[in-house]
C-alpha cells in the first residue's frame, strides 16, 4: 500500500537515518547544552567517538532527574530565540517535567502524528473527536496538529463536558475518537445508558496514555460500536502523543525509528535485555533540536517484537506499554505490577475491567485490598465464592496474598483522564 506520510525504508536505509541522526544529535547536544557537555566530558567522550551504532551504549544515560535538575528549561540546546513553544507534564516534586520546542520540533511531531493516523485507515473525510488534554499537555495539541496536517477534520473538545461530547458524536457524526482508555470506556457506557449507538457513525478509536487490559478495550468497542481501536505511544519528553501507533493487524505498535533509537534494557542492570525480553524504554532522538533526548530513560517497560508485521508496514514494532518501572507495588517484601493483577481478572468472565489497589499499614504490617467490579449482568449472589478465586489466583501468579473484594458494576470510581489504580495510604 502507497503511503503519504509513512516511508518504505529497508533496514540498511534506516541504520544510515540512525546513525546520520545520532552523530548529529551528540554534536548538537555537546555544543548547545551544558548538561550533556557535562555528562560527555564525564564519561571520557568527544562527539566525534560516535562512529558506528554500537557506540551508542557508550553514552551516558539521561533520565527524569536531569529534568528537574535543568528547571524550568532543561536540556535546552538552541539559542531562547527559537523556542517557539513549551508543554509540560506534571511533576512528583512540585517541579513540572517543561519541554521546549522549535519550529522544526513541531514540525516533527506533526509528521509523527499523521503517519498514526495514516496508520489507523483514515481518510481525509474522517471526522476526529479530540477528547483529551489541552494547554501545557501534550496531547490535545499533538492530535489536533497532526489530525489537521493529515487533512481530516479536528473537532477539539478536550475531555470531560458530556453533554457536548455526545452532542458532537451523533450531530456532526464523529467517525474517530481519540481518548485515554478510561475517557473511551466511560464514553461508551453513556452512549448505553441513553441507548445511542444507533446514531453513532464511529469506525475507531485511538487511545493511549495509560495501561489498558483486553477486557476493558473489548468492552468499549462494543459499546462505541466501533471495529477497531488502537494503541498509541508517546510521552512529553519525545515531542508527545503519535510516537507510534499500532496497525490494524493488532500485532504490536509501529514506531517511528528514523525519528528516534528504541532500547530495552533491563531497569536494575541498565543492560540490555535479551531479544524479546520485558525491559524499560530508553530513547534517543535523532532531529529534535530544542531538548533532544540521549538515552532518556522513559520508565515505560514493553519488549521489542522480532520479525515482520503481517499489515507490510516495514517499521520496527514494539509490544503495548505494560507498565512503569517506577509503578511496581512492593507488598510484604514481593514486587507487584498492577499489569499482573490486571492479567489475571482477565481470566474471569464475570469481572469487569475495572479494579483498585488498595494499600493500607495496621500495627505495622501492609495490608492489599483489592476491589474488582462485577460484570453488568451477572449475579451477585457468588461473590465471596468469586473473590476466594480470584485470590487463590492471585496468590499463585503474585506470591503475595491480596484481600478481594467483588464490588456492583459503576462503583470505582470513573475519570476523563487516566484512571488511578493504585491508592496507597501505607505512609500518609
Amino acid at each position: 500500500m502507497q503511503h503519504r506520510f509513512i516511508p518504505d525504508l529497508d533496514a540498511e536505509e534506516l541504520a544510515r537515518i540512525q546513525l546520520k541522526g545520532l552523530q548529529w544529535t551528540v554534536q548538537h547536544a555537546f555544543a548547545g547544552c551544558p548538561a550533556y557537555r557535562e555528562k560527555f566530558e564525564a564519561a571520557g567522550l568527544a562527539p566525534g567517538d560516535v562512529q558506528s551504532l554500537d557506540d551508542l551504549t557508550r553514552l551516558p544515560l539521561t533520565s527524569v532527574e536531569d529534568l528537574r535538575a535543568g528547571y524550568p528549561l532543561p536540556l535546552l540546546s538552541v539559542p531562547e530565540e527559537q523556542v517557539v513553544r513549551i508543554h509540560a507534564s506534571s511533576g512528583t516534586t512540585g517541579k513540572r517535567k517543561v519541554l521546549a520546542y522549535t519550529q522544526a520540533d513541531i514540525d516533527a511531531w506533526k509528521v509523527m502524528m499523521a503517519r498514526c493516523y495514516e496508520l489507523a485507515g483514515l481518510t481525509t473525510l474522517d471526522r476526529v473527536q479530540v477528547c483529551v488534554g489541552y494547554g501545557l499537555w501534550t496531547a490535545g495539541a499533538g492530535f489536533q496538529l497532526g489530525c489537521e496536517h493529515f487533512g481530516a477534520m479536528a473537532l477539539p473538545i478536550g475531555p470531560g463536558n458530556m453533554e457536548i461530547q455526545m452532542q458532537l458524536l451523533t450531530d456532526l457524526g464523529t467517525t474517530c475518537l481519540c481518548s485515554t482508555a478510561s475517557m473511551a470506556l466511560l464514553l461508551g457506557e453513556e452512549v448505553e445508558k441513553y441507548g445511542l449507538r444507533d446514531r453513532l457513525r464511529l469506525k475507531a478509536c485511538i487511545f493511549g496514555a495509560e495501561p489498558h487490559s483486553p477486557k476493558m478495550r473489548a468492552r468499549f468497542e462494543q459499546m462505541l460500536g466501533i471495529k477497531h481501536s488502537f494503541d498509541i505511544s508517546g510521552m512529553t519528553e519525545l515531542y508527545g502523543p503519535g510516537a507510534g501507533l499500532e496497525c490494524a493487524a493488532h500485532e504490536g505498535i509501529h514506531y517511528w525509528a528514523d525519528y528516534y533509537i528504541l532500547e530495552i534494557l533491563d531497569p536494575e542492570t541498565l543492560t540490555p535485555v535479551a531479544p524479546g525480553e520485558v525491559g524499560e524504554m530508553v530513547v534517543t532522538t535523532l532531529c529534535k533540536q530544542a531538548a533532544p533526548l540521549i538515552r532518556y530513560r522513559t520508565r515505560d517497560l514493553t519488549r521489542l517484537l522480532p520479525g515482520e508485521c503481517s499489515c507490510g508496514v516495514g517499521m520496527p514494532r514494539h509490544d503495548k506499554i505494560l507498565g512503569r518501572s517506577d509503578d511496581m507495588i512492593i507488598f510484604r517484601g514481593v514486587n507487584i505490577y498492577p499489569g499482573q493483577i490486571a492479567a489475571v481478572l482477565e481470566k474471569f468472565a464475570d469481572l469487569s475491567s475495572e479494579y483498585q489497589i488498595q494499600l493500607t499499614r495496621k500495627e505495622g504490617k501492609d495490608h492489599l485490598l483489592l476491589k474488582v467490579e462485577r460484570r453488568e449482568g451477572a449475579q451477585a449472589g457468588g461473590d465471596a465464592d468469586l473473590a476466594g478465586k480470584v485470590g487463590a489466583v492471585l496468590h499463585k501468579a503474585l506470591m503475595a496474598r491480596p484481600v478481594v473484594e467483588i464490588v456492583d458494576p459503576l462503583t470505582l470510581p470513573r475519570t476523563f483522564g487516566k484512571t488511578k489504580r493504585t491508592v496507597d495510604e501505607r505512609y500518609e
